[in-house]
């Protein structure tokens, strides 16, 4: 990176100490999270729904709008709205639980992250707040009305911001010093007439005093109008100073056990204490002015188009808070502007450079405190009731090791305000161009002892550790080590890779003891994070012992097993054992490759058909014989991912490793002949190692390159296109499942529907398509060239190809001749409104026919892959 003054600032804060102590790390949502949940029944949605998050304190974390914390989440700064017409205050963004929406749980609510450095020295992000009474109650009815047949009824819908009456709420941050803050509101009135409204910057504890660990609670109070003061044993003195003479309200971040049970515990001033007094009247904040939690209440009007401005300051020193205020806000500014420029491929596309901007700041926006420690969640605490019997066999009752304590990339803060493994693997990717330190950190976090099960299985996802992702973990270890690599002039961090390298091989051993069940090397790995993509629920225990093979299991193994042969290879340019465990890699790659090709169980069939020219899913059955589910699917894509390419140089200096490879090819041709030409140099004196040999390559890319199949116009289909008019079904055990294309929201309610892979658009998958394409290009060179599209006589090399994919997947963000992004969808205010059209979404997955987002519309994680694509 260039090193020019301002730059130097960001970056040296990056390599001190401290300055990460406080960030974002306040959940968008608490409530309805596993780890709220001491129900008996494990219905997590229902034991704290958003309605009681007002009323009950949290065990495990906190939430808020626009909210910072400390790295222990001892101390949480957030922002609450009143307009004045809402039945309760703005504390935290709404959304629809499971049950409530015709695709499941989805935030209701417009908030974007438009900027953030990676020690969040400065920050910024916007909500947008109806002046009119929020629809919360025609939200509920309308999505439970609809079927999954129709669109999710979203905030834009309901025509409350069509007249403009709305607040454009913008919250900014700049960090003077580790522990100096410099707050900033601006208050922004869209309509056309004046508005009023409360706003409540608002600081509080995390509760860790009800529990029974310890008697300790900390306290704010208030030293002069304008001031909160905190005093805790950890944090030491702070003050909450503001610029202005606000009502000061107190009260205790404590359940109010009147509404959450039906109980009178003596207090008064309870966690919902703010929200009574400024909604209802009520005498429900302390007059004393002490508590737990506490909030500048500013009642302000607004005149038509015009903005308000609040300043406050988090530091020990009040004196002169306000001085340099400006100032310093500027110079944080203009340092991320040249931390970005520096980063940024030269371009003159500005629409380019605030995509990427925004996917960035969303990714660090989505950093989290992640507090769970099972045992204690299974076992209760000792000042409160014991929990119900049930909870010892509930989800995660067998991983009582587990203990976290720390802060992670999300893939998404309200819809998953907990990590989930492979989501995690591909945020480090694009996590490392800003913040290299931290994506290997992350890599590291699974494997830790207190991660992963002593079995060695990483956690999925907070909904059940025990489910299994697809293992891409080595493959973002592998590829963040040469990133980092190519950045020391060819010095790798050799001890990051080698301290991780060893617990993927407890993993891959995990993999290979419980997820090929036969033994015979077809893997199976149930749902693998993709949740519909099956005909039927890939989980499924059938009565008559039948079980299914996964051609998408299989071929992930084969990458997982051809990423730590590269590793190993790697490793053993400084340490020649690791010869002989690339040497064991490279065996069970050729016995998976085996098995996916020609095997199977017993010999019979493999996942591979001939015949179609494309990989399936295969049903095996007692008796031995098979039923393949010929859905053309990324199932059958997925065998593109086993690829590596190595150089002349790495065989030639691993002896073991050649000579493995070599009794392969003179004593099992018939294995090693399964393989591409690992055993014949290419371009540039390359090897490539691959599940596909060049016909079967250029047969799954015929129908990967096909419009009327896989590809569309903003990337690769996860599910083809053939089967909206050819739907696959099967009588399974007297069941009839069937499996269509569904280019939108899903019409399954498999996995709670709210997720889709049955046709839209993904980009990790796409990433790792165009990753595997670059790969196969090292190869092959100009020499190979493919129909792109099929059928259009247009021929292309595969990196021209894997550059066609990165066009189409960019063209979701980018305006195109009309000013329009594809990922706004249809709604003009969205596409064409100056306060609306260049704040971005970065959505879970994408319509496979128009580009229109959908899922999530904030994960940024997985998404924000699109930061590394866009300069392709």
């Amino acid at each position: 990176m260039p090193g020019n003054k301002n730059m130097g600032a960001e970056q040296d804060r990056l390599n001190s100490t401290g300055w990460k102590k406080w960030g974002p790390y306040v959940s968008d949502r608490q409530w309805g999270t596993v780890r709220e949940d001491y129900s008996a029944d494990g219905n997590a949605w229902n034991y704290i729904s958003h309605d009681i998050a007002r009323s009950k304190a949290y065990r495990w974390g906190e939430e808020g709008i626009a909210g910072i914390c400390d790295n222990e989440q001892l101390l949480c700064f957030s922002i609450a709205l009143w307009n004045k017409k809402d039945t309760i205050l703005k504390e935290r963004f709404f959304g629809l639980s499971n049950a409530e929406g015709n695709h499941g749980e989805d935030v209701k609510e417009l908030y974007y992250y438009l900027d953030n450095t990676p020690t969040h020295s400065y920050m910024k992000m916007l909500y947008k707040y109806p002046q009119q009474q929020f629809p919360y109650v025609q939200l509920v009815d309308e999505n439970r009305k609809r079927d999954r047949t129709q669109p999710e009824y979203e905030l834009m819908d309901t025509g409350i911001f069509n007249n403009n009456e709305y607040f454009d709420v913008f919250v900014e941050y700049a960090k003077q010093d580790v522990d100096d803050i410099l707050i900033k509101i601006t208050i922004h009135n869209r309509g056309k007439a004046a508005a009023s409204l409360n706003l409540l910057p608002t600081v509080w504890f995390r509760n860790t005093w009800d529990w029974g660990y310890n008697d300790y609670k900390p306290q704010l109070s208030t030293s002069g109008d304008n001031i909160i003061k905190i005093d805790h044993k950890e944090l030491g003195t702070l003050n909450l100073v503001t610029d202005g003479t606000p009502e000061l309200l107190f009260c205790d971040n404590q359940t109010n056990t009147k509404r959450f049970s039906n109980i009178d515990d003596g207090n008064s001033f309870y966690k919902d204490g703010i929200n009574d007094y400024i909604v209802n009247g009520g005498q429900t904040t302390n007059p004393a002015k002490t508590g737990t939690k506490a909030a500048f209440n500013y009642d302000i009007t607004i005149p038509a188009g015009e903005s308000y401005t609040i300043k406050l300051r988090l530091a020990e020193n009040t004196e002169n808070s306000f001085t340099a205020f400006d100032d310093i806000f500027a110079s944080r500014l203009q340092e991320a502007d040249d931390f970005y420029a520096a980063i940024r491929p030269h371009d003159d596309n500005s629409d380019k450079a605030n995509i990427q901007r925004q996917a960035f700041a969303g990714m660090l926006w989505n950093k989290q405190f992640y507090y769970y420690n099972i045992h204690q969640w299974l076992n209760g605490d000792p000042a409160e009731p014991g929990p119900p019997v049930q909870r010892q066999h509930q989800r995660n009752s067998k991983w009582q090791h587990f203990n976290s304590q720390d802060i992670i990339s999300m893939p998404d803060k309200w819809e998953y305000p907990w990590f989930a493994a492979w989501d995690l693997a591909f945020h480090c990717v694009p996590l490392a161009a800003v913040d290299m330190a931290f994506a290997k950190r992350q890599l590291n976090l699974l494997i830790k002892d207190w991660y992963m099960h002593p079995n060695g299985q990483l956690p999925a996802y907070e909904w059940d550790f025990s489910d299994a992702n697809p293992p891409v973990h080595a493959m973002a270890t592998w590829k963040i080590y040469q990133i980092d690599k190519k950045a020391n002039n060819g010095k790798g961090d050799t001890f990051f890779l080698e301290r991780i390298f060893h617990k993927l091989m407890l993993n891959f051993t995990w993999w290979v003891n419980r997820k090929d069940e036969a033994g015979n090397n077809v893997f199976e790995g149930g749902f693998l994070g993709m949740d519909n993509i099956g005909v039927f629920d890939r989980n499924t225990k059938f009565a008559n012992g039948a079980h299914l093979e996964q051609a998408d299991g299989t071929s992930w193994m084969a990458m997982y097993s051809l990423n730590l042969l590269r590793i190993a290879a790697e490793l053993a340019e400084t340490n020649k054992a690791y010869a002989d465990i690339a040497s064991k890699f490279f065996e069970h790659f050729i016995y998976i490759s085996a098995a996916m090709s020609s095997l199977g169980e017993g010999g019979t069939s493999g996942l591979w058909d001939e015949e179609d020219g494309f990989f399936y899913d295969q049903l095996r059955m007692p008796d031995g014989s098979a039923e393949k589910m010929r859905i053309r699917s990324i199932v059958g894509l997925t065998p593109l991912f086993a690829t590596e390419v190595l150089d002349e140089v790495t065989i030639a200096s691993n002896p073991i490793f050649r000579d493995r490879m070599d009794w392969f090819a003179a004593n099992r041709p018939d294995l090693a002949g399964l393989v591409s030409r690992w055993d014949e140099r290419g371009a540039n004196n390359k090897h490539l190692i691959s599940l596909l040999r060049g016909h079967r390559m250029k047969g799954i890319l015929k129908y990967m390159l096909d419009e009327n199949e896989f590809l569309s116009d903003y990337g690769i289909r996860s599910l083809s296109k053939y089967h909206l008019g050819s739907p696959f079904s099967a009588n399974i055990n007297g069941t009839q499942f069937s499996i269509k294309y569904v280019p939108a929201e899903s019409d399954s309610n498999m996995f709670g529907g709210n997720s889709n892979w049955r046709g839209p658009v993904w980009i990790p998958i796409n990433y790792l398509i165009i990753e595997s394409l670059n790969d196969f290009y090292q190869y092959y060179g100009d020499e190979l060239t493919v129909e792109c599209p099929t059928g259009s006589g247009n021929m292309m090399n595969l990196k021209e190809v894997a550059n066609e994919i990165y066009r189409r997947i960019s063209k979701l963000f980018l305006t195109d001749e009309n000013g329009r992004r594809p990922s706004n969808g249809t709604d003009d205010k969205v596409q064409t409104d100056p306060y609306f059209k260049d704040h971005i979404l970065y959505y879970e997955y994408f319509d496979g026919d128009t580009g229109r987002g959908l899922g999530a519309a904030h994960q940024t994680g997985w998404t924000g892959l699109i930061a590394n694509c866009l300069y392709h």
